[in-house]
C-alpha cells in the first residue's frame, strides 16, 4: 500500500499560491535535505492540472543535477478532467479523469513507495476532505502574505486533527514540520472496579 504525502511551501498565514516568494529565503542544508528525501523516497508524483502544467514547462530545463533528473524521470499522475493525453507529455504521465477520491484510493491501494503531492491546492483540498492524506510535510516561511490560496479549505465537513511527528527550524527561520492525521481511537471500556 502506498502512502500519500502532501508537501507544501507555505507562508505563516497558510498561503501556498505561486510560491516565488520563497526564493528570498535561504532554506539551509537541512531544508535542501528535507526536499531531497521526500522526492527520492517517492515512487510517483500526484499533481493537479495547474501544478502539472507549470512543472512540465519548468523542470525539463532544470535537469542538470540529480534532483532535476529525478523530477523529470519520476512517474507522474495528474488529476484533471480537461488535460488531454496530447498535453500530458512530461515524462511518464498518466491522466486520472474519474472521481478523485476513487482514483486516488485505487492508486493508494497498490504496493509501492510514497505518492508525493506538491502544490496542487485544489487536489490537496479534495484529498484532505476524503481523508486520503497520510502525511503533511510543510516548509513554513517567516512571511505573512495576507492574500492567496490557502493550504487548507476554508470550510471542511469536520475537523481534521493532526499529530506533529517532526519539527526543525533551518536557514532563515524556516520551520520544517511533519504531521500525520490522528486516527480516531476507540475508547477502551471501563473494567469492573474502575
Amino acid at each position: 500500500m502506498s502512502k500519500i504525502v502532501v508537501t507544501e511551501f507555505a507562508s505563516l498565514d497558510g498561503v501556498i499560491e505561486d510560491p516565488n516568494w520563497t526564493f528570498q529565503f535561504d532554506r539551509g542544508p537541512e531544508g535542501t535535505q528535507f526536499k531531497w528525501d521526500e522526492l527520492f523516497d517517492s515512487d510517483a508524483l500526484l499533481l493537479g492540472r495547474v501544478t502539472y502544467q507549470g512543472f512540465a514547462q519548468a523542470w525539463p530545463n532544470m535537469d542538470t543535477d540529480e534532483f532535476g533528473k529525478r523530477m523529470n524521470s519520476i512517474r507522474k499522475y495528474v488529476v484533471s478532467s480537461t488535460l488531454t493525453d496530447a498535453e500530458a507529455t512530461w515524462g511518464d504521465t498518466t491522466v486520472l479523469r474519474g472521481a478523485v477520491a476513487a482514483d486516488v484510493a485505487k492508486l493508494k491501494s497498490q504496493p509501492g513507495g510514497d505518492l508525493l503531492v506538491e502544490g496542487s491546492g485544489e487536489l490537496v483540498h479534495a484529498l484532505t476532505q476524503h481523508g486520503l492524506v497520510d502525511e503533511y510535510r510543510l516548509m513554513i516561511f517567516p512571511i505573512i502574505l495576507g492574500a492567496g490560496k490557502r493550504l487548507f479549505p476554508s470550510a471542511m465537513d469536520e475537523a481534521a486533527k493532526l499529530t506533529l511527528t517532526s519539527s526543525k527550524t533551518t536557514g532563515d527561520g524556516i520551520m520544517l514540520l511533519v504531521y500525520q492525521p490522528t486516527t480516531a481511537q476507540t475508547p477502551t471500556p471501563a473494567q469492573p472496579g474502575q
